[in-house]
C-alpha cells in the first residue's frame, strides 16, 4: 500500500537580479518518495518501476552514493557526522522521477523522520550538468518551515560566482510544498529560486494524468538549463571558469552568520 508517498504539480522559478535581470518559469511535477515504499508503488502501478526501465521509474543510482547501494544505509552513516544515532528513521526524497530512463535533478529534497514521524534532518543533494554532486546535510527541527543557511560550496552554474550565500526556506510537505532559495554575494541579493507544488495521491491515473500534461518533462529540464544559459550568455554576463572536479561531496553544516554578506 502506497501512504507516505505522493505527487506535487507545479512550478519552478528563478529570478536573477544582477548584473543583467533574467527570469524564467516552467511548469513541473515531482514525486515524494517514501523510501520504503518503492517496491509497493512499482507493485501497484504499471507505469512505474524501481530501478528497472519505464515510463516513469526510480533508480537508486540517481541519489545519494550513487552507486547502486542503498541510499538508506548512506544517510545512516553521514547522519552520525551530526549527532544522530538512529537506524530506524524514515526518508522522504523530493525529486524529478525518470521518464522514459532520462532525469536531471538540479535540486533533490531529502527529509528524515524519526520513529515518532518528527522531522530531524534535511539533506539538500545538488547537482550540475557536469555530473558531479553535493550533499548539504542540516540538524533540524520539526517545524513546519524549516530555514537552512550555509555558504556556497559547490560549483553550480557558470554564471554566478564561487563565493556566495544560500538561504533555504522549505515547506514541510503536506498538502503543499515549497522550496526556495535566496542566493547573495558579498553585495546583496543575486538570486531567487523556486519550487512549489500541490499535492495529488501517487496512483496510476494521477502518474499518467502527470506524465501526459508534462510531456518528456526531464527532456525539457535539461534543455531549459542549456536554453536559459544561452541566453544570459548573449545578455554579456561573464563567465566563471570551473577550477577543480569532483564526483559526490558531502558537507556537514550549521546555520552560518551573514556576517560579511549585506
Amino acid at each position: 500500500m502506497i501512504k507516505n508517498s505522493a505527487i506535487y504539480t507545479g512550478k519552478v522559478i528563478h529570478r536573477r537580479f544582477k548584473p543583467k535581470e533574467h527570469y524564467f518559469k516552467y511548469n513541473v511535477f515531482s514525486i515524494l518518495v517514501d523510501l520504503n515504499e518503492l517496491e509497493a508503488i512499482q507493485k501497484n502501478i504499471k507505469i512505474f518501476s524501481y530501478n528497472r526501465f519505464n515510463i516513469i521509474s526510480f533508480y537508486d543510482i540517481d541519489h545519494g552514493p550513487r552507486d547502486g547501494t542503498s541510499i538508506k544505509h548512506w544517510i545512516i552513516k553521514n547522519l552520525k557526522d551530526i549527532g544522530i544515532n538512529n537506524n530506524k528513521i524514515q526518508i522522504k526524497l523530493l525529486c524529478y522521477p525518470r521518464i522514459f530512463g532520462y532525469v536531471f535533478n538540479p535540486l533533490s529534497v531529502f527529509f528524515i523522520y524519526d520513529q515518532n514521524s518528527r522531522l530531524i534532518s534535511i539533506l539538500y543533494e545538488v547537482k550540475n550538468t557536469f555530473g558531479e554532486q553535493h550533499t548539504y546535510i542540516f540538524k533540524t527541527n520539526d517545524d513546519k518551515t524549516i530555514i537552512n543557511n550555509c555558504n556556497k560550496k559547490f560549483y553550480v552554474s557558470p554564471f554566478i560566482e564561487m563565493e556566495c550565500y544560500y538561504n533555504f526556506r522549505v515547506l514541510k510537505p503536506a498538502d503543499k510544498i515549497s522550496v526556495i532559495i535566496d542566493q547573495r554575494d558579498k553585495d546583496g541579493k543575486l538570486l531567487y529560486a523556486s519550487q512549489d507544488g500541490n499535492i495529488k495521491k501517487l496512483n496510476e491515473k494521477n502518474l499518467l494524468i502527470s506524465f501526459i500534461s508534462h510531456p518528456l518533462m526531464t527532456f525539457k529540464i535539461i534543455a531549459a538549463i542549456h536554453y536559459e544559459a544561452l541566453k544570459l550568455w548573449t545578455k554579456g554576463i561573464r563567465i566563471v571558469k570551473k577550477k577543480f572536479n569532483i564526483k559526490n561531496n558531502i558537507s556537514i553544516e550549521k546555520n552560518e552568520s551573514k556576517r560579511h554578506f549585506r
